[in-house]
């Protein structure tokens, strides 16, 4: 399973990246305003930093400004994949992208039906948010494992992309039921890393060593 990035903090992104985990990153509108600079030059200069997918998404409503808000997006650099909402016009502007080779990231999906539209449209990945129907009461995980099994029944080619991750346990889910990518923010990625017993084990060689009076260098 691929791992993305969920940021659009530039120096944040370098630091992931060194780690060797980070396949791709994913933007939105309020981590660009959050981060207070400009979508172009920071979309440009994430995607120098990763051979992976970028998304970048478009701030229209209607078809004819999206289209031409993912064209100019598009044209950033050849890593960028397009984000479209999953709105009506959104499928039609991921449909004329994906015909135009350019990969589009189809995002706020809450439903196994929208994800197969989603699918027929072309969008190479769907983002479905399982937090956001955790935080209703609803099941966030299971939507992505009827996507999983509506996709593999057609062995159709979007790639699942979790989004919307609030804790490891997602991830490990995610991965469980062979979705292909989850995107997560730092702090959870940080979070895969931790454990206390890992801490407690560590703290015991050390102190063992440290009593040998040994240097390995």
């Amino acid at each position: 399973m691929k791992i993305f990035l969920d940021s659009a903090d530039v120096a944040e992104i370098a630091t992931y990246i060194k780690t060797g985990f980070v396949d791709g990153v994913t933007t939105n509108p309020s981590l660009i305003a959050k981060s207070g600079r400009n979508i172009i030059e920071t979309i440009a200069e994430i995607c120098d930093m990763t051979d992976g997918p970028v998304s970048a998404e478009v701030a229209a409503m209607d078809f004819d400004t999206m289209l031409a808000e993912g064209r100019k997006l598009a044209k950033i650099a050849k890593n960028v994949a397009v984000k479209v909402p999953l709105t009506e016009a959104g499928l039609m502007t991921c449909r004329a992208l994906a015909d135009a080779d350019t990969k589009v990231n189809v995002t706020l999906c809450f439903t196994t039906g929208q994800a197969l539209l989603a699918a027929k449209a072309g969008a190479a990945f769907i983002s479905p948010f399982v937090g956001r129907l955790d935080d209703l009461g609803a099941d966030g995980m299971g939507l992505i494992e009827e996507i999983c099994t509506i996709y593999n029944n057609y062995d159709m080619q979007t790639e699942v992309l979790v989004a919307s991750v609030r804790s490891t346990q997602h991830v490990v889910d995610a991965a469980l039921m062979g979705a292909d990518v989850v995107t997560i923010p730092p702090k959870i990625l940080g979070a895969l890393y931790k454990h206390p017993l890992t801490d407690k084990g560590l703290d015991a060689f050390m102190a063992d060593w440290a009593g040998t009076g040994q240097s390995i260098l």
